[in-house]
This record gives C-alpha cells, structure tokens and sequence, in this order.
C-alpha cells in the first residue's frame, strides 16, 4: 500500500458533531477536541499522513467505554481505540474521523494468582508496570517487543518480540478476554482454564484483531517464574548466511534459548556508535539463556560449539545485571540509533517472518535487493521464530524515492509469502499492509469480512484497518 491508497473514508459531520455534544456533556475534561490532543492520537510512527480523530475521550473503566460505544453506535460515529501510541502500521489514523478512546488511565491490576502462573490487568497496563508489581512474586511476564507498549495494545496487535522463541508471542500468552463490542454489551472470551474445547475460539478472534471487533476491556495473562540464572552474549559471524545457519542448528537441536537477535554488519556499526559498544563489526547474534546456573552454562556452551562449525565467535558472555541490560537496550535502541545515523531522512519499519529454513534465503535477498536497488536498509530480527525487520530509509519528500520505497517494501512482502510464510510476523496490517494481506490470505479475506460485517455492521470499530476498502 501507497500514500496515494491511505485515504480518507466518507465522514459522517452530523453524527460526529451529535456524538461529541453527548460526550462533553458526560465527560466533561475527560473529553478533548483541541488540535494537540487529537495531533497526539493519530501518531503513526510512519511516512503515512495523520489522519485526526475529532475528539478524545479519556475513560476510568469498563462501564464508560460501554457508555461512549453506545453514544457513538447510535450515531454511526467511527472509534479508534489508543494504547500508548507505538503501532507501526497507522493503526491510530482516524480516516473517518470520530472518537479516539484512549485508555491510559484504565490501568489497574485487577489480579494475580501466583499459584496459577497467571494475572488479569485493565488494558492500560504497560508491561513494564506489570514487571514491576510482579517482581516480589517471583513471577515475570516475558513479552517484551522493545517498546513500553500497554498491554491492551500488545494483545489487540498480537505483539511479539525478543522473547517469543522460548515464550511465545501475545497469541500463546491470552488466556481470555473481555471487550466492548460495537453494539456496547461487555462480553468475555472464557475464564484462566489452561485449555478448553468450549465452543469457538473467540480469545484468539479478539487478539490480533487491531480494535475492528472491540475495545478491550481486562486481558488474563499467563506468567511465568523469573529465571533462577540468565546469561546473555554476543557472538560474531563472518556472513549472514553463517549467523543464521547457526540459529537453525540452535532451534533444531532443541536447544532452549531464550533470546537471539541478529543484527547485519550495518547495524551493529551503527548501535555500536550510539551505544557505545564495541562489538565486531560483522553481522552478530545477541543471545540469551534462561534456567538454572548448570542449565544456563550447558547451553551457553553447545550454543558456542554450533557457533564455532559455522566460523562465529567468540562468543561473548554477560551474566551481571547492568552488563545484559546495556546489552537489551542497546538492541531496544535500534530505531532511535538508525534515525540518528541518518538525521532528517524519513523511515519505514517493516517486518516479515518465514519457516526457519528459508530464513537465510529470504534474508539473503532481501540484502541483494537493497543493494540492487540503492536503498539503505539495516536488517535486524527476532531470527529464532523466522521473523526479522528492515527500517528502510528514504527522502518523504522525493515521489520517486518513496515510489523505490513502497516497491522494495512490496517485494519483500512477496518474497515472504512464496516461501510460506508472512507480509507481518508482528507488527499488525493496519492501514499499510492490507494488499499484502489480499495476497497472503486470498479468499479467506472474505471469511474475515464477515464476521467483521456480523460483528460491527454499521463498522464504526477502527474503519479502514486490515481491510480495503472499506465495508459497506
């Protein structure tokens, strides 16, 4: 998808202006309509162009989301629901206008139950907060996708990150939710049972659903204990194609990792210089091993054997607290690291995630492509569930190299998709990925549209997300 295809949809004025009369008079402060506030919630985190809500609206818990679906239901009044604002895929663009539901302030720990290895908070929570409480209990929760994202948010995105290899991703780690669905009745997707065969899977409908079902309301978490011994490292490698043929033998021998990253030789150049680190500057792998004190050590050292058969080391070991957490932020800093390297350029964050076993080749010519094409395009990944990312760099205001851009970027969709896998390992489709998707999904796009349309018939739930264009 282009600029020229994220468009505003038909605006519905007078509904728009009824609802937000209704609003202020029962929210009062907690209702927004200057320019900041709404400029604030449609952040894009991309090249794309704001597309701004009417109004924002500030809720303190279940019962007044219910309250503002209903007015905005009533009206035909489109809702885009905001986290913390880090989605990459114009998840928060209003292309109707409407409402923005920011539910920040929805951020209580409704519960843990440390005997059973779970927790159920309000969406607002952000995952950091939720470490923090968690930190007496023994009990961790381990999607970790860089950001300090709610986990609202991370559920409706269907988030990842560093972790997902040992844990999972948001999919793995919901066990149910509730939501407000966009006729207003609060509904919950089951209850902390580890599994059920009772009736469908609507936890797994919700999560991943971008906000065009419901706002969530409450999500039940597993957790897991926090290590007894970590380990993290760095290992160098003469190519890409050595590092990730090392992370292949890794998974397949079964060995457990809890982490590991690539970075090509122009990444790691450059987060050494924003950082300070002094890695070789080679194409690298940023591991990390959880478990006890000998587990730990044994798979640091058959992980340094796998290593060595394919020209990489030596492998660097870091298990003080301060030393593996300069390590994981140094990796978490990437974006900002690569913005500053190239000051005033614009950049695409982009991500795609095949099979392992056509992970070197499709980060191969994902390379070839780049350099074919002249574009600057660090590769960095979450390389151990197949999943990697480019920021790619361009001029926002030189047609020809955004047109070289959307090309690349296209092509890279394309690449993943003929080798089985897909345009988005976790970023989300939003409004830039939805021709990838056509691609992807064929004619289960139409099954997609109608539950969609059974859901949310008059789609005032985040239009012009995942689908385009839009329901009529």
């Amino acid at each position: 998808m282009g600029l020229s295809d994220v468009v505003a949809g038909p605006r519905n004025e007078e509904g728009i202006a009824a609802a937000i009369g209704i609003l202020k008079q029962r929210f009062g402060e907690n209702l927004q309509t200057g320019d900041s506030h709404r400029r604030e919630h449609s952040h894009t985190m991309s090249y794309m162009p704001e597309q701004l809500p009417d109004a924002v609206v500030f809720p303190k818990d279940s019962g007044e989301i219910q309250e503002i679906v209903r007015i905005c239901a009533d009206h035909r009044v489109p809702i885009v629901p905001f986290g913390t604002g880090t989605s990459l895929e114009g998840h928060l663009n209003a292309p109707r206008g409407g409402i923005s539901v920011d539910i920040n302030r929805m951020n209580r720990i409704l519960a843990v139950n440390a005997e059973d290895l779970d927790c159920t908070v309000e969406p607002g929570v952000t995952r950091e907060d939720l470490n923090v409480h968690l930190r007496d209990t023994g009990l961790f929760f381990p999607i970790d996708p860089g950001a300090n994202a709610s986990i609202g948010g991370m559920a409706a995105t269907r988030a990842s990150g560093t972790n997902a290899v040992r844990y999972g991703t948001m999919r793995e780690n919901v066990l149910s939710v509730t939501a407000v669905t966009a006729d207003g009745r609060e509904i919950s997707t089951g209850g902390r049972a580890r599994k059920s065969a009772a009736g469908y899977d609507l936890t797994r409908l919700f999560v991943g659903s971008e906000g065009t079902l419901g706002i969530l309301t409450s999500i039940t978490l597993r957790l897991f204990g926090i290590p007894q011994s970590i380990l993290s490292g760095v290992c160098p490698f003469p190519t890409v194609d050595d590092a990730v043929n090392a992370v292949i033998m890794t998974i397949q021998l079964g060995i457990p990792i809890a982490r590991i990253e690539l970075l090509d030789a122009t990444a790691v150049r450059i987060i050494n210089a924003h950082s300070g680190l002094e890695n070789p500057e080679t194409p690298v792998l940023f591991v990390e091993f959880h478990g006890t004190e000998d587990s730990v050590r044994e798979q640091s050292a058959s992980f340094d054997e796998i290593a060595s058969e394919f020209g990489g080391g030596p492998f660097k070991s870091a298990s003080k607290v301060e030393d593996r957490n300069r390590l994981w932020k140094a990796r978490h800093n990437a974006f900002h690291a690569f913005s500053a390297f190239r000051p005033g350029a614009s950049s695409l964050s982009t991500d795609v995630c095949v099979p392992i076993s056509r992970l070197a080749e499709c980060i191969r010519e994902t390379r070839e492509d780049s350099e074919r094409s002249g574009i600057f395009a660090p590769i960095i990944g979450h390389v151990g569930d197949g999943n990697f990312h480019s920021l790619v760099f361009f001029e926002a205001d030189q047609p020809d190299d955004v047109r070289r851009m959307e090309a690349f970027v296209a092509r890279l969709n394309d690449r993943a998709i003929a080798m089985d896998g897909t345009c988005t390992g976790e970023h989300g489709i939003g409004q830039r990925k939805q021709s990838a998707l056509r691609s992807e999904l064929g004619p289960a796009l139409d099954l997609m549209h109608s539950i969609k349309a059974a859901l949310d018939p008059d789609e005032i739930m985040n239009p012009g997300k995942i689908f385009t264009p839009p329901l009529s």
